[in-house]
């Protein structure tokens, strides 16, 4: 997001009660980041879920959703399903095809 539009991030950190604002190197954006396992599955999944997102967003975030459930079954903690999370990745954002 736009360093002009940081208020929102930090209110989300606020809502939240977790996460933290970091401003990218050498551009005027910044991320709203939540490393937390449990504060992903426990507040922000449920948020989304109860306050569903519009668009094209709401494809990201059901991969998002993928991703943590994978997570949950210990996925990450193996090769194959280390690949198979970052191939859900590759397909996030700018690398979604749209069909």
């Amino acid at each position: 997001m736009h360093t002009r539009d940081g208020q929102l991030l930090y209110s989300l950190c606020d809502y939240f009660k977790c996460g933290k604002v970091n401003q990218r190197l050498n551009k005027n954006a910044l991320d709203y980041r939540v490393k937390k396992y449990s504060d992903i599955v426990e507040k922000i999944i449920p948020f989304f879920e109860n306050y569903p997102i519009q668009g094209e967003k709401l494809k990201d975030f059901e991969d998002f959703k993928k991703v943590a459930e994978l997570m949950q079954k210990g996925a990450h903690l193996t090769e194959l399903g280390l690949l198979d999370i970052k191939k859900i990745k590759s397909g996030m954002n700018t690398g979604r095809v749209i069909s």
